[in-house]
């Protein structure tokens, strides 16, 4: 190999197939990331690998290619099995293997909770390829679906199993170890080493080649990061100061309530700006959907809670805004890990009130950055005071109607219940009386 190669390696010459290679050209991966250069190999080589590397690193294509090529070898119905903590991530991962797969017919099943069971059976009775699944999910049909089990599986992988484990999901990894054949190739990604993911890899690892990324904490180089340091009460008015003076970019902005990100949807919409949100209270359906609609461009503003702040591979982020700070310090990474992936540049901003100046010196520390200010001018901001003050106010009379609604549901469900029981009561009564005569 020629030496200026060896610095830029290609997918070609890390040992990955011609269909492959072309695949990777169609999403426009024009070289491998770092963890993709360290773990491919290995991988084709078939060793198992324990990958730690941080959020938006590329670790999805790491495990993908090598477990497609191998289908390619081999194929065989039933072949992988993607073990993931959360619906949306094992969403995001079935994305990429069937967009790596797609000339070569790959049939790929997501199993996650809040879709309906049936349908999911349907899905696992045609036998994919790969099943990406949350384990509590994924346990609820090796136990209860008819003919379903994983005894043909050659690979594993559990990718973000740090927070696998710190979701107690130990019992349903447990479990499925013990259903899946010894002889097999296991991938265990993570962002972090804790003592659960050294005691798992030491259960479920043979000989494991370890590929490590970073070794601390730390955010990508081309992500510029400042805050803003601001009362508490003009928060709302200086988001869409920003929001405005950086128009044309997609945002996502990251509150720590499911209301508050209601509540800042439907403001920013009151003001005209296509905002969506997306956070736990929303059925599965509905996050989907909103997650589509920022995917398909036809909203540029995603207000998320933490719910989305990790494994969500959104391709076109340009600027990431805390506006509530995090009160976990390792979740600031992950947020701000949403821009600025595979190698292109982004932006954050933090917002920091009177009261949470502790929380934001723990970020900094965690960093090991000092980040600078972000610059506005405070008479262009407070024009907007009272456009903003109408919007919120809107919002508020918006936000009782749709819980006066909720509620007046709620009682005539119950007052419904309440008839079919008093109704149950009179017939028993009745019953009772002819008894007795």
């Amino acid at each position: 190999m020629m030496a200026e190669d060896e610095g830029h390696p290609s997918f070609k010459d890390l040992g990955v197939v011609d269909v492959l290679c072309e695949a990777c050209e169609r999403l426009k991966w024009k070289e491998p990331s770092k963890i993709q250069k360290e773990s491919i190999p290995l991988a084709l080589e078939g060793k198992d690998v324990i990958g730690l590397a941080e959020t938006g690193s590329g670790k999805t294509g790491a495990f993908a290619l090598p477990i497609l090529q191998a289908l390619l070898e081999k194929p065989q119905r039933l072949f992988a099995l993607v073990l993931t903590p959360t619906r949306e991530l094992a969403y995001q991962i079935a994305e990429q293997f069937n967009a790596l797969g797609s000339t070569i017919g790959i049939k790929c099943a997501v199993i996650v909770g809040g879709i309906d069971m049936y349908d999911q059976a349907l899905m696992l009775a045609k036998k994919p390829h790969v099943i990406v699944a949350t384990p509590g999910r994924l346990v609820d049909h090796l136990e209860n679906t008819k003919g379903f089990s994983l005894r043909a599986v050659k690979y594993l992988v559990m990718d973000e199993a740090d927070r696998i484990l710190n979701m107690d999901f130990e019992q349903e990894v447990d479990k499925i170890l013990k259903v899946i054949p010894k002889e097999r190739r296991t991938f265990l990604f993570s962002a972090t080493m804790t003592k659960k993911v050294q005691k798992l890899q030491r259960a479920c690892l043979r000989d494991p080649a370890k590929v490590e990324v970073n070794t601390k904490y730390k955010t990508v180089d081309n992500l510029v990061q400042s805050y803003l340091f601001i009362p508490v009460k003009f928060k709302d008015v200086y988001l869409v100061h920003i929001l405005n003076e950086l128009a044309g970019n997609t945002f996502i902005i990251f509150s720590s309530t499911c209301n508050n990100t209601q509540r800042l949807a439907l403001m920013l919409r009151n003001l005209g700006l296509k905002a969506i949100p997306l956070h736990g209270q929303m059925s599965q359906e509905k996050r989907l959907g909103a997650l589509n609609k920022f995917k398909s461009k036809n909203s540029n503003i995603l207000i998320a809670t933490d719910v989305a702040s990790r494994g969500l591979d959104i391709p076109h982020v340009d600027v990431v805004i805390n506006f509530d700070i995090p009160s976990h310090s390792k979740d600031y990474i992950h947020r701000v890990g949403r821009t600025a992936r595979a190698g292109r540049a982004g932006k954050s901003i933090t917002f920091v009130t009177q009261y949470e100046v502790e929380l934001y010196k723990r970020i900094e520390e965690l960093i090991n950055k000092q980040l600078p200010l972000y610059a506005t001018v405070e008479e262009e901001v407070m024009q907007l005071v009272e456009r903003v003050g109408e919007a919120q106010r809107f919002t508020k009379l918006e936000m009782k109607d749709a819980e006066e609604k909720k509620t007046a549901a709620r009682k005539k469900r119950r007052g419904q219940e309440d008839e079919d029981t008093e109704e149950a009561s009179g017939i028993r009564k009745k019953f009772k009386k002819k008894r007795k005569n």
